[in-house]
């Protein structure tokens, strides 16, 4: 059945609804960011036919009406028509006619082989297709005759053919500004505030913010956020805090108030505003979640716009602005307090003094350095990516204290943005980092200058009691590389993210009803045009998410909006606890407080050791999951101020097992018997810049030298072959390996510890 002229006569006119973060992601499939943006002249991409998944045709069974084209002819010789089918195949006339009606050769081969199944194993076909049939046989007609049953055919297995042109209007993305016609409709006016971290940008914006009769300002992370929440509310303003998993009033009688701090995924393009602040616009050109910050640009309704980030996207914003007929001024800010990089790396760990700051790059690393650091007497403060907001702030509050003996903290790169710390020295673990490319493929890198810059710059903040910064490294071996890294411009953000919108996929899936969730995203980037200035955002963790679900009855929009939950896929517990979430929707059964408290067995204790801490992490995100569907599907997850409540209890008890970490660890090595599985789980491999060769131990003990370079190529290409290479046999020895011993033996194989080392930490 065709379905092609609904909904485009709303299209001209249509304003896309915004994704939600978690998706953040999207999650993004191997071929998005990677899709090449149009050259801009108007021109169509081809087609990914490896998308187009053929809707099944069952054969007509003996149960059917009788057959009237045997009646007025005679009944087919299925052996003579299987000849001619075949020779219908083969014939180049019919294989041309087929590519100039959108059948390139392997949807030619697929519909072929579903219309010869389908004749074959029909006890009948339609009179007209049986005439023909019976003539070819009799000698009377032409295998060509059956081009347009062919035809008819395949456009009912691959209903897309009929609806290209369609498609491609849904999925043209090359005119982000036309989407907001409400900022269009106004003059706004642009300012850049750019500047290095600790050089006072951010400040300035908000209080422009706070002087407005209106404002929003959008951040990337719920902390940022939640620091501008506190301020204007201090300051007399009143302002509302907007996340993907709560709303906080300012007015006691939940009146809206003039003012709103919001993640930036949740910004509203359709009030208006006196003043808007954009932070960390640099976050634009990011695979997963840029769409956010161009959604925000592009969309927000407001007569000042107050952007905030590294210079390095001045030109693209300049350019985005130019587009839509706004002008950029542009607002520069040095930084406030002086930062020095060392000419000496730290070396040992007995080196340490008060406010200094490890940074590593897995949360293994944070495991090991913070044990080695409190062997040595010291307290250390221990903050990464996956403890929950509030854990992040006693942290940090801890190590702030100056009447704290904690002095020392160990950190991953969440300390980049979103904690105000009171750090006198940055110390890079590591020069390495784990990352996702643009295809969507996980590598093992250098950290980018942009990176650097960043943690680098959290030392000597402006106003703390610390006023200069330095920098430097733990090994002697990354000092030059690291130098090397913060001497050079940071590279220029070339694109701004976008992504598909719930409407347009409700449009495809229109045209293609019969299509899975994960298919339709498929489709519609496959044919999606953007401009120069523009990437398709990654959408991998989406189409997870899409599949696991996909067996679950579930009308499109609730089905999308599961698919953009903000989780970690990496999290068994979490992914299938979302699974559990939906089949119990499917099933109109309300998620009761007491449903909850049954599968995640609250209430729960303190950790006795490492799995059980991230075991508590990641029931903390389940309850993030659940307050964020709440937010979405009110009647069906109605108990979010309980949960709330368990969630404050929970960080407390996560805050104690951090702040145990040491014995948590000594627990989980002394528990691991041989042969067991590891209790810490592995997000990476540990990994250490050197440009030398080191000696690993594999699992059985032998040892090889394994070369670890990170070679300096063509400037501004720093890209470390050699370390993929170490990356891929480190991974295969983990997967040999796997289970076989505890978090020493482990840090051993990776050379992060030695015999000597473990002796000495051993000793009570």
């Amino acid at each position: 059945m065709r379905r092609c002229a609904g909904p485009l006569l709303r299209l001209a006119g249509r304003r896309p609804l915004p994704l939600r973060h978690g998706a953040a992601a999207f999650p993004a499939a191997s071929f998005s960011s990677s899709s090449s943006p149009s050259d801009g002249s108007g021109g169509s991409r081809a087609p990914d036919t490896s998308l187009f998944v053929p809707v099944p045709l069952k054969p007509v069974g003996d149960a059917a009406e009788e057959d009237v084209g045997a009646e007025l002819t005679r009944p087919l010789d299925k052996a003579e028509v299987l000849k001619n089918l075949n020779k219908f195949y083969k014939r180049k006339e019919i294989q041309r006619l087929g590519t100039e009606n959108g059948l390139d050769a392997r949807l030619f081969h697929q519909a072929f082989i579903s219309f010869r199944k389908y004749i074959m194993e029909s006890s009948s076909v339609s009179a007209d297709l049986h005439i023909i049939l019976n003539d070819i046989c009799c000698g009377a007609g032409h295998v060509d005759d059956l081009f347009p049953f062919f035809l008819r055919h395949a456009k009912q297995i691959f209903p897309m053919l009929d609806c290209m042109d369609d498609l491609r209007k849904i999925s043209d993305l090359r005119l982000p500004p036309n989407w907001y016609p409400e900022a269009r409709a106004i003059q706004r006016k642009i300012i850049f505030h750019a500047g290095p971290t600790n050089s006072g940008k951010t400040y300035h914006a908000i209080q422009r913010f706070l002087s407005a009769k209106s404002g929003i300002y959008c951040g990337p992370l719920k902390l940022l956020a939640h620091e501008i929440f506190q301020k204007s509310n201090a300051a007399n303003v009143p302002c509302d805090l907007v996340t993907g998993e709560e709303r906080v009033y300012a007015n006691e009688d939940a009146r809206q108030a003039s003012h709103i701090a919001c993640t930036i995924e949740m910004c509203s393009t359709n009030t208006p505003y006196e003043v808007a602040v954009i932070d960390e616009i640099q976050m634009i050109r990011d695979p997963a979640r840029g769409w956010a910050w161009t959604r925000a640009l592009l969309g927000l309704s407001a007569e000042e716009i107050h952007v905030c980030g590294e210079a390095a996207a001045i030109d693209l914003v300049t350019e985005l602005m130019y587009t839509t007929g706004e002008e950029v001024e542009v607002r520069n800010y040095e930084r406030l307090t002086p930062l020095t990089v060392l000419d000496y790396a730290l070396e040992s760990l007995d080196n340490l003094r008060p406010g200094d700051c490890i940074v590593c790059f897995s949360k293994n690393d944070i495991y090991s350095v913070s044990r080695q650091v409190e062997a040595r007497g010291l307290e250390c403060a221990v903050i990464y990516g996956s403890l929950p907001p509030g854990t992040k702030l006693e942290q940090a509050k801890k190590f702030n204290d100056p009447d704290d003996p904690c002095k020392i903290l160990v950190a991953t790169d969440a300390i980049g943005m979103g904690l105000n710390l009171c750090i006198k020295r940055i110390i890079f673990n590591s020069i390495v980092k784990p990352t996702i490319n643009e295809k969507g493929e996980k590598e093992i890198d250098l950290i980018t200058t942009s990176q650097a810059l960043q943690i680098a710059g959290r030392a000597g903040r402006y106003g703390s009691s610390f006023k200069q910064g330095e920098v430097t490294t733990m090994h002697r071996d990354d000092l030059a590389q690291l130098k090397e890294i913060l001497s050079e411009p940071v590279r220029p953000v070339k694109a701004a993210g976008l992504h598909p919108t719930a409407e347009q996929i409700e449009m495809f899936a229109y045209h293609l009803p019969d299509a899975t969730l994960s298919n339709l995203i498929d489709i519609f980037v496959s044919l999606s045009q953007v401009d120069g200035l523009y990437f398709v955002c990654n959408i991998d963790d989406f189409k997870f998410l899409a599949d696991m679900i996909q067996h679950i009855p579930l009308n499109l929009r609730s089905r999308y909006v599961f698919c953009t939950a903000p989780l970690n896929r990496k999290e068994p517990f979490v992914c299938t606890t979302l699974l559990k979430f939906a089949r119990q929707f499917s099933r109109n059964e309300p998620l009761t407080f007491d449903w909850l408290c049954r599968h995640t067995k609250w209430p729960l204790a303190p950790p006795k050791n490492i799995k059980e801490l991230v075991h508590l992490e990641a029931v903390h995100d389940v309850f993030d999951l659940y307050l964020w569907l709440s937010y979405r599907f009110m009647d069906m997850f109605p108990d979010a101020a309980l949960v709330r409540s368990i969630q404050k209890k929970l960080d407390d008890i996560i805050q104690i097992g951090v702040c145990n970490i040491t014995k948590l660890i000594r627990a989980s090595q002394s528990s691991a018997a041989p042969g067991a599985s590891e209790v810490v789980p592995e997000d990476f491999p540990l990994s250490r810049t050197k440009r030398d060769s080191r000696v690993f131990s594999d699992h059985r003990g032998v040892k090889s030298p394994e070369p670890l370079s990170v070679a300096l190529e063509v400037p501004g290409e720093r890209r470390a072959r050699s370390l993929k290479a170490y990356r891929s046999s480190v991974r295969q020895e983990d997967l040999k390996s796997h289970g076989r011993g505890s978090l020493a033996n482990r840090l051993l194989r990776e050379g992060l510890l030695t015999q000597e080392m473990l002796r000495q930490l051993e000793t009570p």
